[in-house]
Order: structure tokens, then C-alpha cells, then sequence
């Protein structure tokens, strides 16, 4: 595959993820004090596990594989990976 073209999939790919993330926000209804607490956290560069690893914020997770956010969860949901 040439690079641009692998480039391009990485890119469709990254925009997948976040539209789920999206979607996942919405159907879950996050806050916006909820994605505060979440860009705080983020800007705080938090050092992540290559696998799988959750962070719980009381009222919603969310959850992650290596560098890349997968999806939320809602409080009490079951989470899989290493608690941050």
C-alpha cells in the first residue's frame, strides 16, 4: 500500500473512532461539567498501558486501548483493562 494511501485508511479509521465516541457521549448523556473533568484529565498528559485500561470519573468511563480512547461508559457499567 503506498504511504498516502495507508495515511488516508489511518485517517478514516481515527475518524471512525471519533464519531463513536461522539455517538457514545450523546447516548450516554456526558455533561458538559462530565467532558470538563474529561479535558482536565486529558490535558494533564496521563500516562496510558499499551492494552486495555479505563479511567472511572463517578459518573461515566471512559475507555481506551494503548494511546487511543475507544468508547464511555456509563457509572456501573463493567469495565476490562488496567483502572488509571
Amino acid at each position: 500500500m503506498a504511504p498516502n494511501a495507508q495515511d488516508r485508511a489511518l485517517g478514516q479509521s481515527a475518524a471512525n473512532v471519533r464519531q463513536h465516541l461522539v455517538d457514545r457521549m450523546r447516548d450516554r448523556a456526558i455533561s458538559i461539567a462530565d467532558l470538563n473533568q474529561l479535558r482536565l484529565w486529558i490535558d494533564s498528559q496521563p500516562e496510558v498501558p499499551e492494552g486495555d485500561w479505563f479511567k472511572d470519573f463517578g459518573s461515566f468511563k471512559i475507555c481506551g486501548h494503548g494511546s487511543y480512547p475507544k468508547t464511555f461508559l456509563l457509572r456501573g457499567q463493567p469495565a476490562k483493562g488496567e483502572a488509571l
